[in-house]
């Protein structure tokens, strides 16, 4: 189970960062955003990609878009979002509860930098009900990204 699998990453990495479980669904940039209290943009959304045949996931501001001119100067090439069913396969996390935590396996993962505008963000934790606070800093630090300017 995906929140299984990012509940036993906090406890192997960072056991006092705490899983956040809702009744509602945060499953959408709007919904977490009403749910943990906060302005949309703090939403940290992850989106798996594919450049030929590498697959990495961006973490964004939730308000953020993928910027295509930018996303290829970096990358070397257009960014193609998995379908719902390769998401799931690649990250163990279903569509609405992405991140870049308790992956199966190494995906390289990326920070945009319209996260660091926040203190905190509220990345999604494995499930479309559950989140955690976490600042952006060690966002970064705990799942070796790497900082890239990919959005509008």
């Amino acid at each position: 189970m995906s929140l299984e699998s990012v509940r036993a990453f906090f406890s192997a990495n960072a056991p006092d960062i705490e899983i956040i479980e809702t009744a509602e669904s945060s499953s959408t940039v709007a919904l977490a955003a009403e749910a943990h209290g906060v302005d949309p943009a703090q939403i940290a959304k992850t989106i798996c990609l594919r450049v030929g045949e590498e697959i990495m996931l961006v973490v964004a501001g939730g308000l953020a878009r993928i910027d295509n001119r930018k996303f290829k100067d970096a990358f070397g090439g257009k960014g193609r979002m998995l379908g719902a069913e390769e998401v799931v396969a690649v990250t163990s996390h279903p569509v609405g509860g992405v991140c870049p935590f308790g992956l199966p396996s190494a995906i390289p993962v990326y920070c945009d930098v319209s996260l660091k505008q926040f203190d905190e963000v509220v990345p999604a934790a494995g499930s479309t009900n559950s989140a955690v606070r976490i600042s952006t800093s060690r966002l970064a630090e705990l799942t070796g990204a790497s900082w890239v300017d990919v959005c509008q």
